[in-house]
């Protein structure tokens, strides 16, 4: 048993309380169940993960969307992945045949971490919707696979750009000469913060903000051809757009006021996230959406310590903008293995996950002795009363120091107010990117390295 022989009173109890309560992960079809009774009616679910880099993650939501999909009529999964690199996948899945296969509609996630989304998981699921949407009447709606975030400043503005072509070469000429001033950064976008102090922020920004609002202002032009085609490629320059005037904004201030920057982050995806699902509205019915990010952007920022520094992240703004609508699910391990890199651009690394911190959740969880189940809903009972208080969690993004974990990785929170569910993984292993490198394929040598004793 994992759980010390002598605990305190209390401390049984809630083990005693967190074990009646958790409902095991077995494998089966009917092990989220109620999860699925918890959403009920609910249009948008967020799907957390404690690390980029955790294949059970991956797997678990990947189990939890099919069922949606399948058995609740979700029509979109909308990622913490670029907007363009994730339309090429959308219009893969929707049928086109530009790509041949899965892997190669998700080449367009080639930058820096490449495993979050090039992984044998998203690989796996991605030929999933294809088929699924292979399998679907004529006529019936296809599942879209969509990108929230804005780091795409780069493939964009190309984007813009390659749309006006098709539509107007004069407004295509404007897009570029406004696009201008930010070429130079469009293969490193973080080198535009640094220019932003010589002085170029503000020509860029006037030209990002009058290339938005022309295409918005002349959208019933470009409109003029019927069909669901022609709206869906004018969303998805327009959304590149905004995009690029994001991405400037949120570049121009990464290296001041964190807060701001975080903000201006998550902001820009639930503004994305509301925009896609009434763009879905308007081609009849309600649209219902599944979002796979991280705990530290869908776990309502409110219950942690972020609210202490003046963030907010998405799973706060869809629950201020959405109420019931918006059910959100947390994940969690104890130990194992992930994909991780030593510094931000390096290269993807298979890392130990050290056995979590004694005063955090993870070890609470841990000492159930139940190797994963799921807690739903998170305040019911005894339980849900423990995890009300406050306790230190686990955050691991793309780059892991194991050595620093608690100044690095942890931070408080209460979960039972930062997530509606929250599934418990206790030994997880490292997510398989596609391109595998000798560091990933290598490991790390053991802790008794060189005797291995």
């Amino acid at each position: 048993m994992s759980a010390p022989l002598a605990l305190p009173l209390g401390e049984r109890a809630v083990l005693d309380a967190l074990r009646r309560d958790a409902h095991q992960l077995t494998g089966d079809h009917g092990d989220y169940d109620a999860l699925l009774a918890l959403i009920g009616d609910a249009r948008i679910v967020l799907l957390g993960e404690a690390s980029h880099g955790t294949h059970e993650f991956y797997r678990e939501r990947a189990r939890i969307t099919k069922r949606l999909i399948a058995e609740r009529g979700f029509t979109a999964l909308a990622i913490e992945g670029d907007w363009p690199a994730a339309y090429r996948v959308n219009r893969y899945v929707a049928g086109a045949r530009q790509d041949r296969d899965a892997e190669e509609a998700l080449r367009d996630f080639g930058r820096f971490p490449t495993w979050m989304w090039r992984n044998a998981d998203v690989l796996d699921l991605v030929g999933w919707l294809r088929t699924h949407n292979d399998c679907l009447a004529r006529g019936a709606r296809r599942v879209g696979f969509y990108g929230l975030d804005l780091y795409s400043l780069g493939a964009s503005m190309e984007a813009v750009i390659g749309y006006l072509e098709g539509q107007d070469p004069d407004a295509a000429a404007r897009a570029r000469a406004r696009y201008e001033c930010l070429t130079p950064y469009a293969g490193d976008s973080a080198a535009y913060g640094q220019a932003v102090l010589l002085g170029v922020d503000e020509p860029c920004r006037r030209g990002v903000i009058e290339q938005l609002v022309e295409l918005r202002r002349r959208a019933g032009e470009y409109l003029l051809r019927d069909g669901l085609v022609a709206e869906d490629e004018y969303f998805f320059a327009e959304q590149n757009a905004a995009v690029v005037a994001n991405a400037e904004e949120y570049y121009r201030t990464m290296f001041g006021d964190r807060a701001m920057s975080w903000n201006l982050r998550d902001r820009h995806m639930a503004d994305t996230l509301d925009q896609l699902i009434a763009h879905l509205d308007r081609h009849g019915g309600t649209a219902r959406v599944v979002v796979w990010e991280h705990n530290s952007h869908i776990g309502d920022a409110r219950a942690t310590e972020m609210a202490q520094r003046g963030e907010i992240n998405i799973g706060q703004l869809m629950r201020e903008r959405h109420g019931h609508d918006v059910v959100n699910v947390g994940f969690t391990t104890y130990t194992g293995t992930v994909t991780a890199s030593s510094e931000w651009g390096g290269a993807a690394e298979r890392k130990r996950v050290r056995p979590a911190l004694a005063d955090s959740y993870e070890a609470l969880l841990h000492a159930t002795d139940v190797p994963s189940f799921l807690l739903c809903p998170l305040t019911a009972g005894e339980s849900g009363r423990a995890m009300l208080e406050p306790r230190l969690e686990r955050a691991i993004g793309v780059v892991y120091h194991p050595q620093t974990e608690r100044q690095s990785h942890c931070f408080g929170a209460s979960v039972a107010r930062q997530f509606d569910a929250l599934v418990h993984l206790d030994v997880t292993r490292a997510v398989e990117p596609l391109e595998s490198t000798p560091s990933w394929e290598l490991g790390e040598p053991p802790e008794t390295y060189p005797s291995a004793l």
